[in-house]
């Protein structure tokens, strides 16, 4: 039984790709955050009760990388399952963005770097991040990007559990 109400439902988050003119990506080293300190990630957050997507898209890359957003465009979604019992699970939407303005970081992220897929392997990059870049780069070796994807390479899970869990415990 989940403790926190808080992690009792799904969570969407988005998750933002900002590419170069040389064909890397942005990615945030997290500081000052209570999931991941010290970890990389790609820019993104939470969607907020009572704002769209698209609002959290613009409003998460002008926080944490002072980028203004001029175009998004949605590749894909990608589920991000608790790790352990009592943790967070998210559904994180993967949006490509094109920016304007010089990288200005907020007091969550210490550092940023620009990636390319032989440089995956050195970031030790959380959220299932690593796996939605490579899907990404896949993309530019052929794979349709403009179709909505499903990142479906999570961990086998007994699909028995799930539909069992909690029968004959009481409540309380």
């Amino acid at each position: 039984m989940v403790e926190d109400p808080r992690l009792s439902r799904p969570v969407p988050v988005v998750r933002l790709i900002v590419g170069n003119a040389e064909g890397k990506v942005l990615i945030l080293r997290r500081a000052r955050t209570e999931y991941a300190p010290g970890n990389w990630c790609l820019p993104g957050g939470k969607v907020d009760y009572g704002e769209t997507v698209e609002q959290a898209v613009a409003k998460e890359l002008r926080e944490e990388t002072g980028l203004e957003c001029r175009t998004a465009r949605f590749l894909f979604w990608q589920d991000s399952l608790p790790a352990e019992p009592g943790t967070m699970h998210c559904i994180n939407f993967y949006f490509e963005c094109a920016v304007s303005g010089e990288v200005v970081l907020d007091r969550e992220s210490s550092e940023w770097a620009w990636i390319g897929p032989a440089d995956l392997a050195s970031y030790d990059l959380v959220f299932r991040n690593d796996a939605a870049l490579r899907r990404y780069w896949e993309g530019e070796s052929g794979v349709d990007r403009r179709v909505p994807a499903r990142i479906d390479d999570q961990p086998e899970r007994d699909p028995d559990a799930r539909l069992t869990a909690g029968v004959g415990e009481s409540e309380g």
